[in-house]
């Protein structure tokens, strides 16, 4: 298992941190069972922040055509038409994925195909679960479009209720392709992803998925 290079800066602080205050520790004051008990909790905390750092080496394995892949590892939380009024401004289908602090945190392109949009925006940090964290909460907007320029789709991160930094890695331009990261959240958070109202949904609600893996719908094949 690999570590996120999000995550390698803030690994080597929580490791100095915690050496650092349990050496004064042991060094100032009598052994006795209370600094036994502060190194196997440090122990413990310094174990979950690289559980959440980490980042599983994937490739999809199925056909990518026409395919549109879970961005993240989580739980389906959402399927739903809404209206997407921040850049297709009509109605979508809305599928959305949340995550817990012990998923892996990074995000993959959802489909193949180019970048045609982005922006961030400031906002609350509500938990992330909650419907109106999608249009106020800190977020990111990254709007594809595949291979073949015949469908388009929006990705949303979400910042939730601990998450305090969203990053995205996609620019106007680039190329999307589903085995490529597109960002990264920090914590519990949210994956809104916007899809044409046609397209087959292969996912259900409360269903587990994984990143880079778990096809959560298909684009139709006679457009």
């Amino acid at each position: 298992m690999k570590i996120h290079h999000e995550g390698r800066g803030v690994l080597v602080v929580y490791f100095l941190i915690l050496a650092l205050l349990n050496g004064a520790l042991f060094y100032l004051f009598n052994v006795t069972i209370f600094q036994y008990i502060i190194l196997v909790a440090s122990i413990v905390v310094y174990l979950c922040v690289v559980n959440f750092y980490r980042c599983p080496h994937r490739r999809f394995k199925g056909d990518g055509n026409n395919a549109i892949v879970a961005s993240a590892d989580g739980k389906i939380v959402a399927i739903e038409e809404v209206y997407e009024k921040e850049y297709f401004k009509d109605k979508r289908l809305l599928i959305s994925i949340f995550m817990s602090p012990f998923n892996v945190h990074a995000n993959w392109f959802p489909i193949n195909g180019k970048v045609l949009f982005n922006k961030h925006h400031n906002g609350r940090f509500k938990a992330a679960y909650l419907p109106k964290s999608s249009t106020e909460n800190e977020r990111s907007t990254v709007v594809m479009e595949t291979t073949d320029g015949k469908n388009q789709v929006l990705l949303r991160q979400i910042a939730g209720a601990m998450a305090r930094r969203i990053v995205t890695y996609a620019e106007v331009g680039d190329e999307a392709n589903i085995d490529e990261h597109l960002g990264f959240i920090k914590l519990g958070s949210r994956v809104d992803v916007y899809l044409p109202l046609d397209v087959e949904v292969l996912v259900e609600m409360d269903q587990k998925v994984t990143g880079n893996q778990t096809e959560i719908a298909r684009f139709k094949t006679d457009k």
